[in-house]
């Protein structure tokens, strides 16, 4: 089993680097992964953690995964049965407008923020997510903006 740590990482920075880990391990042997994540600062589950199994419960038909603490009690590892790639990393805006509006955003906010990726593709990221049901456009003060569903 690999092992892949991710201690110190913003989520930008992780899921990437999972991704990374995860279609690698699948290429090289189809051997599972163990992700060490962390508790977190507070000792009772972190951004990284939430967030990894968060992604993985959107990914179960493409692998199978086991909490650390149902295995032997370490709440700061997940452990990872890669079954089929992961989408390319290129492939992700839609996981980081998710990861942008865990806060409300506007609509031009969102826009503003992932420019780069042009209009139509964020445009089709927030379709993509709202059909999935993970992020939902609410009125607040007369004003529509977007806000990420929780997923645990």
């Amino acid at each position: 089993m690999e092992t892949l740590d991710l201690h110190g990482q913003t989520w930008s920075e992780a899921l990437p680097a999972f991704i990374e880990a995860y279609n690698g391990a699948l290429r090289r042997s189809g051997g599972g992964l163990e992700v060490v994540h962390g508790y977190g600062a507070s000792g009772v589950g972190g951004v990284l953690r939430k967030r990894l199994r968060a992604f993985l419960r959107r990914h179960e038909g493409r692998l199978e995964f086991m909490f650390g603490e149902d295995v032997d009690g370490n709440a700061g590892v997940t452990l990872v049965v890669p079954r089929e790639t992961l989408p390319e990393v290129g492939d992700l805006l839609a996981e980081q407008v998710l990861e942008y509006c865990e806060r409300p955003k506007a609509q031009g906010k969102i826009m503003g923020k992932f420019r780069r990726h042009g209009v139509p593709a964020v445009q089709r990221a927030m379709g993509m997510l709202e059909r999935e049901g993970r992020l939902r456009a609410v009125s607040r003060r007369g004003v529509r903006v977007y806000e990420a569903v929780e997923g645990d």
